[in-house]
């Protein structure tokens, strides 16, 4: 028997949902085969392991926060056009015409109406929507109820009931930052940058998806303060860094999380791995650049030169590949 079919039935009988027939025949098979046995050995380990640790209950504001990042990423889909909207009809109507011709010519009918009615109304809840949302949010600070300034940390009951952060505030000449963060109604708060409060809200800003401006300016105080010598691993910045400079979108942003991390690169592998990975596939080559620079406290590092060597003789850009073998040159070969 295929042993990929054992394994699924393995998981399948581990929660008591295999039938009587197929675990006899499981059970053979794993007489025979020891490496199923060593499978099923380790999946019941791992669940023994599972519930040894309790289950957490859902946040009570999970729900609405769902729902506003929901409201969000549906907002930021570009509206489909008449054409795609007509050709995903038709297509829906000629499958459910080989299912059932009679039935569907009805459904057919009832369904263009339906939606375009349901268009309609849709069309008119969007518009709405975007002409109240400015208000709301101008109205908004001047309730008492809705904005609240603080200089002292969040609780951890609010902190934990954050949807987003909305805006990043630096006043000049001072250590003191502004972050603007949205729960069911906006809120603020201000505080240094060695406040708790004030760094995880930073880190929840870093993960934004829909502003880029946000995550720009949370990544650049968040990478100030690792440059700055204060400390970030402990804290979970310098891991909000290391997400950053792996997948954002945005070039910028990596770039600033690229030169928060420098402080890391000679004592922390997985640093100097993300700096690796940054040279070898990152799209733009200002980090490519920066991350060659960056990785001169260990060049003589075997994997490093590994990387070097490889990006010297392959990489697109002509510029990347001259400096790479500089830095090769510059370093002699370990014996």
């Amino acid at each position: 028997m295929n042993c990929d079919l054992i394994h699924e039935r393995i998981v399948t009988a581990s929660y008591g949902e295999l039938s009587d027939e197929l675990t006899h025949e499981l059970e053979r098979h794993l007489a025979d085969c020891s490496n199923c046995r060593t499978e099923r050995e380790q999946l019941l380990a791992l669940k023994v392991l599972a519930d040894a640790y309790p289950v957490q209950e859902p946040e009570a504001n999970l729900v609405a926060r769902s729902r506003l990042r929901l409201e969000e990423a549906l907002d930021a889909l570009p509206p489909r056009r008449w054409f795609e909207r007509m050709s995903q009809r038709m297509s829906n109507s000629f499958a459910s015409l080989l299912a059932a011709p009679v039935a569907a010519c009805l459904l057919l009918v009832v369904g263009v109406g339906a939606g375009t009615l349901g268009e309609y109304e849709l069309a008119q809840h969007r518009a709405a929507h975007t002409v109240t949302t400015p208000q709301t949010a101008q109205v908004a600070p001047a309730q008492p109820a809705a904005t609240t300034s603080v200089s002292t940390s969040t609780s951890a009951n609010e902190t934990a009931e954050i949807a987003n952060v909305s805006s990043i505030v630096r006043q000049p000449n001072s250590g003191i930052v502004e972050v603007r963060y949205n729960q069911v109604v906006p809120r603020q708060i201000k505080g240094s940058m060695n406040d708790p409060a004030i760094r995880q809200l930073l880190m929840l800003a870093s993960q934004n998806a829909s502003s880029a401006g946000i995550r720009d300016d949370s990544v650049g105080l968040l990478a100030a303060e690792c440059r700055s010598g204060h400390g970030c691993r402990e804290a979970g910045i310098r891991d909000a860094l290391l997400v950053a400079l792996r997948y954002d979108k945005n070039a910028g942003v990596r770039e600033k999380a690229l030169k928060g991390l420098e402080p890391y690169v000679s004592e922390d592998v997985l640093v100097r791995d993300a700096v690796l990975e940054a040279l070898m596939n990152d799209s733009d080559s200002r980090i490519r650049n920066a991350a060659i620079n960056l990785l001169q406290p260990v060049e003589a590092d075997t994997s490093v030169r590994q990387v070097l060597h490889t990006v010297a003789d392959s990489d697109r850009n002509p510029y990347i590949r001259t400096v790479s073998r500089q830095v090769l040159d510059r370093v002699p070969e370990i014996q």
